[in-house]
């Protein structure tokens, strides 16, 4: 399945307002979200998201998560590094 265009947390955050606007300017939800040209299942996996964020709190969040993301990463190799000292060191090869 394809994915469209990724967008920035700033660029999620500003479009939400966007559409926030528009309906509170009488708009559908449906129209609003067309007219920023996302599906309106996006706009509510967004706004489960990054729902009630700053933009500098959405780019704060996209950055812990990709550093969440990274120490996972580097506690899995160590780990593995540990088994596999420990099978050695018991001699089993």
């Amino acid at each position: 399945m394809a994915r469209g265009k990724k967008h920035t947390a700033e660029q999620v955050v500003n479009l939400l307002r966007q559409i926030e606007v528009a309906v509170a300017n009488g708009k559908t939800k449906v129209l609003a979200c067309k007219e920023a040209s996302i599906t309106e299942q996006t706009y509510y996996r967004w706004r489960r998201e990054y729902g009630g964020l700053q933009v500098d709190q959405a780019k704060r969040l996209k950055e812990l998560e990709a550093e969440h993301a990274k120490l996972k990463r580097l506690v899995a190799n160590l780990s593995l590094d540990n088994l596999v000292l420990k099978d050695f060191a018991s001699g089993n090869f």
